[in-house]
């Protein structure tokens, strides 16, 4: 008996529920609307060299984390550097320079499976074209001239102990100044007089933007940073959250800070009602800076006029439950005989969140390849139970995840 791997690794993943690149190759077709206006953003950024971000948001189980996963496909396809990062407390947005590590770590050139931009790093060759350019750059177009000294002594070093420590700290495991200015005076003979004390925690930027200034110079159309989880931000301290809005504002109305790149940040729906409102986020803007509201102002606009995941039409449903249907066939090696519309009569049984319509359908297959007929679903029964505890029959609002 023969398998479909790829079909079985996709209806793996739907059953699961966990986010899969591969359900987003293939499950693309649904909300042609937005996915039209993030390929208006897309080509921006690939023909005009633009750099713009954007704002979606969408109710739990209702494929944020999956859009996010076609973006990914999108911009691969059109030979642009993704990366992609969940919004956590280990990696808040209010830290930079966490943020820029774990995003790093996260980086993903076309073509390639494995995270990372050292291979292209490697190749670097101290009077090549791109080298002399990036030099340039990082001497004159940084805030700080850090990056200056930290890659002309990568590209020099004799020493591979050395060559490693520049490379992580290029990847966001920052080594200390005085370190840099040692391995630099061991190779040149020449003291180090930074113009500007380079501080992780005040000039992580440069490294954004040396970062997407290199993937240009690489040959590739554009870095596209995809955020989830974004509504977590809901958590942090009053401060705290300011800064991280201030963060934002760095990646969606990126002037000159990035160069030709397109980020995109996931919240929860109720974000604006239970952070914005309930916390009263315009008044603590004012509080904190008195009249110096821009860039978080628009910020708070953005995340309160964002473009909303409808639920799918019924026509929708239909077109992702045929192609289900396809996948596990292929997947365990069987014809399904089932109409569409039986199918769909009990997925809208299942609940009202598409992951939980997802998982019936998938059920629903499962019982008629085994045991050739289907019984009661019980994945509505188990969504119920996750959500009802309170008896309210009512999913939780962000507020209730928060903690005050």
């Amino acid at each position: 008996m023969t398998f479909d791997f790829e079909a079985r690794h996709i209806i793996e993943a739907l059953r699961s529920g966990i986010p899969s690149r591969s359900v987003g190759q293939y499950f693309s077709e649904s909300r042609p609307q937005m996915i039209q206006e993030i390929v208006t953003h897309l080509d921006l950024v690939r023909e005009e060299g633009l750099s713009t971000g954007m704002i979606i948001s969408g109710k739990y189980g209702e494929g944020k984390t999956h859009l996010l996963n076609t973006v990914f496909n999108l911009a691969q396809k059109n030979n642009m550097v993704v990366s992609t990062l969940s919004l956590s407390k280990e990696t808040p947005l209010d830290k930079l320079y966490l943020v820029y590590q774990k995003l790093v770590s996260n980086t993903y050139l076309p073509g390639r499976l494995q995270p990372g931009f050292s291979q292209e790093l490697s190749r670097l060759t101290p009077n090549g074209p791109l080298a002399k350019e990036m030099l340039l750059f990082a001497a004159k177009q940084l805030e700080t001239d850090r990056l200056y000294y930290l890659l002309r002594s990568y590209l020099n070093t004799d020493d591979q102990d050395e060559q490693f420590q520049l490379q992580t700290d290029l990847e966001g495991d920052f080594i200390a100044n005085l370190q840099i200015k040692k391995i630099y005076r061991r190779i040149f003979q020449e003291k180090v007089n930074f113009n500007v004390n380079f501080v992780k925690t005040k000039h992580c930027q440069d490294y954004f933007t040396f970062l997407s200034h290199f993937f240009k110079q690489l040959g590739y159309n554009g870095w596209v940073i995809l955020f989830d989880e974004s509504e977590l931000m809901g958590r942090l301290s009053k401060q705290a959250r300011m800064k991280a809005y201030f963060n934002m504002a760095g990646f969606l109305f990126p002037r000159k800070q990035l160069e030709s790149t397109f980020s995109m940040f996931a919240f929860s729906a109720s974000y604006s009602e239970d952070v914005i409102e309930a916390k009263g986020e315009f008044t603590n803007l004012a509080s904190l800076y008195g009249e110096n509201l821009e860039p978080i102002n628009s910020v708070l606009n953005a995340i309160n006029q964002a473009p909303q995941l409808d639920p799918l039409t019924n026509e929708e449903i239909h077109e992702v439950l045929e192609k289900i249907i396809v996948f596990h066939g292929k997947a365990y090696n069987w014809q399904p005989q089932v109409q569409i519309a039986d199918i769909f009569k009990t997925v809208e049984s299942g609940g009202y969140l598409l992951r939980s319509k997802i998982r019936t359908a998938i059920e629903y297959l499962d019982q008629l390849h085994l045991y050739g007929k289907v019984e009661k679903s019980t994945i509505a029964q188990l969504s119920r139970e996750s959500f009802m505890e309170d008896g309210t029959g009512e999913m939780p609002v962000l507020n209730d995840l928060l903690d005050d």
